[in-house]
Formats: C-alpha cells, structure tokens, sequence
C-alpha cells in the first residue's frame, strides 16, 4: 500500500485527491468524506486504513474552488479560525457534485462494482447527502453537522446510511439531535447509533475529544456495515 495523489475530472473541474489502493485487487472502493481541515494527516491515515481493509479509498479535495490542498490541523486556535472560514465558504451542493465524480472515479478508473462513502463533521452532513442524491451503495455519517437542517432530503434515501452521534456534540445541540433522530428513526434504510456521552470527533485519534473506546466500537459497527452492504 502507499497513498498518491490523483487528478478527478467534476461535473465542473477537476481537482486532486488522495487514493490508497490495497493489496491485492480491492473488494469496492470507498470515499472518505474530509472535515473541515482539508485532506490532512488524519484524513489521508483514514483513506490508508480503509485500504488496509481491503477497499481502494479515495479522498477528494472539496475545498478546491477556495483554497486547494489544505492541510490544516487542530492543534491551533489560528487554524481552527481558518477552517470555519473555509467551511462557511463552502457550498455543500458542489461539494457532493464532487464526491459523484469521485465515486464515479472509483468505478471507471479503479474498476470496483460497489462504493461507499464515510463523512466525518462537515463530511459527515455530506455523507447524509451523498446517500440522497448520488447512487452511492451505501453511507456512514460520523457526527455530521447540520443534519437538523437538512431532513427534507431523506424522502430520497434509497440505500443504507448509518448514524454515529455524539450525545453531548458541542456543534450539534440537543435540540437539534432530536430533531434528527425524530426524523429519521423509522426510515427503513437508516441506523442510529448514538453515543451518549461523547463529544464531537470522538473517533478523531490524537484529537481533543478522543476516546478510545467508543471510537472502537463506531469503527466496528462501521466495519460490519460496509461488509454487510458493499460484498460483491
């Protein structure tokens, strides 16, 4: 294994992304959807971990049209100012134009039949919409943002997406995460996990957040999911 950087022709440009290709010939290919720190350390570890498992993993660039190749972390005050600049300049509908061209990608260039796509924060909300609006086969969320706001789009949900939602969520109120699960609980192609007394990006390692434990147990829920829904 070894990530490299491609080039990934959109609906409207083209702009890089991180592929991590497995041994072997890999069993479908899998998006991993960026926070709100671009295709960062965390991020590329991420795609490298999904391609240890077997999957040929592809993290695009969405931050392109403002500022290509961020790489920030949060290990600053200065860069968590700049990556909420970046996030409130973003347009989430351009955003998942590119996470189809990278699906897209994964199929005609990488050869995989099935793909799947994880979103973590800002990702995670595109996560949710990819599930909507792209023929992706199926979607993890990990604490997705703004979904609240968004709950309109699951009427066109047609294939598996699975929620993992910190229960005391500094950017998710508790209003707001039982808006959705009040949306979404009885729609036959969602799970809900919620994870009671965690924070925002508790599966992130070396994060502020960060726990162990439940990251393990998101991850393999997570892990179970996708081998459910993306064998061939």
């Amino acid at each position: 294994m070894g990530g490299k950087v491609v080039q990934v022709v959109g609906h409207d440009g083209s702009f890089s992304a991180y592929l991590a290709m497995p041994e072997g010939t890999p069993k479908a290919g899998m998006v991993v959807i960026q926070e709100i720190f671009g295709v960062n350390a965390v991020m590329r570890d991420i795609t490298e971990s999904y391609a240890a498992q077997g999957y040929a993993a592809l993290c695009p660039d969405l931050f392109w049209r403002i500022e290509p190749n961020v790489q920030l972390s949060d290990k600053s005050d200065e860069e968590w100012k700049r990556a909420f600049v970046l996030m409130n300049a973003f347009d989430p509908d351009k955003g998942v134009d590119d996470i189809d061209a990278a699906i897209d990608y994964l199929r005609d260039h990488v050869g995989v039949a099935k793909v799947g796509a994880v979103g973590f924060c800002l990702g995670g909300m595109l996560a949710f919409l990819t599930a909507a609006r792209t023929d992706v086969d199926a979607s993890v969320s990990y604490y997705g943002v703004n979904l609240d706001k968004r709950l309109e789009e699951a009427e066109k949900l047609a294939q598996p997406l699975m929620l993992h939602i910190a229960g005391k969520d500094q950017f998710v109120s508790p209003a707001a995460q039982e808006t959705i699960k009040a949306g979404l609980h009885n729609h036959p192609q969602v799970t809900i996990n919620v994870y009671d007394a965690q924070d925002h990006a508790f599966a992130r390692e070396g994060g502020a957040h960060f726990d162990a434990q439940a990251a393990e147990l998101a991850n393999r829920r997570t892990a179970d999911f996708f081998s459910d829904h993306l064998s061939a």
